[in-house]
């Protein structure tokens, strides 16, 4: 990846797996992917050169996550490649984000090419904003902000300069004080539960502008083409996409039913 991205001048760092600090890692594991995150105007090119090299997408922006933070591509020889644009947790603009994290950056060296990583104290932070997506702040907290060679101070006032105060203090257990922020309701039903319906709606409410708000509540009632494509192991015909996309409605009124039984049952 670092190759192809030097050839085309795309800014790259990279990020979780063995590119993380070994201070910083509980133990080793094997990976089956790699993650890299490249400068938001880069995408286009880097994408383009992937493809040349004979990679292809496997689910892409608009379809990969709630965040559309990542684009996942494969390889026959390679295995699987996370091409990130962003990073969920992270509400600074994405460009500008980049930039923070770049200019602070760390040389390394994977099989003798050079390649850059985040700093430290930036490794910490994004170690941090992962898990909290998949329910492991307590043990991200423990292992990454109170490591050794690390600086509380400095992870937070990045924190800061991130803008991720919100997901950040999610992974800390003090989301309670953010209850007025946007993303407010997004790191808590990802915390601590939603419903697929809830998390539409905090998606929309996270939204940093009215335009991104309209297009993830429009793009809410349509069936994800990828993952059925995936669950179907081919391409789904016009006709199973048109059921998916009708079964939707019916599982978010199905949503709301339960939740209000729950609500006066109590």
């Amino acid at each position: 990846m670092q190759v192809i991205a030097a050839d085309v001048g795309a800014d790259l760092l990279h990020i979780k797996g063995n590119a993380v600090d070994a201070t910083l890692r509980a133990h080793e594991a094997p990976g089956i992917d790699i993650d890299v995150l490249v400068r938001p105007a880069q995408v286009p090119r880097l994408h383009d050169a992937l493809v040349q090299h004979g990679w292809t997408v496997y689910s892409s922006f608009l379809y990969g996550s709630p965040f559309g933070h990542a684009q996942t591509y494969r390889h026959a020889d390679w295995g699987y490649l996370d091409l990130h644009r962003m990073f969920p947790g992270i509400r600074l603009e994405p460009e500008a984000a980049f930039e923070v994290l770049w200019r602070d950056r760390v040389r390394r060296e994977f099989a003798g090419t050079p390649a850059a990583v985040p700093s430290l104290p930036a490794q910490a932070v994004l170690l941090v904003l992962n898990d909290v997506r998949s329910r492991k702040a307590a043990r991200a907290m423990a292992t990454w902000v109170d490591g050794p060679g690390l600086d509380r101070d400095e992870v937070m006032a990045l924190v800061d300069r991130l803008d991720s105060r919100v997901a950040f203090a999610a992974a800390t257990g003090d989301l309670a004080r953010y209850r007025r922020a946007p993303d407010y309701r997004l790191w808590k039903g990802i915390t601590q539960g939603s419903t697929r319906t809830g998390e539409w709606w905090a998606r929309a409410r996270a939204a940093s502008t009215l335009r991104e708000a309209l297009v993830i509540l429009a793009r809410a009632p349509l069936a994800n083409v990828e993952r059925l494509t995936h669950k179907l192991g081919r391409m789904p015909t016009r006709g199973e996409v048109v059921r998916a996309t009708a079964m939707r409605p019916v599982r978010a009124v199905g949503e709301l039913l339960v939740g209000l039984g729950r609500r006066f049952g109590r």
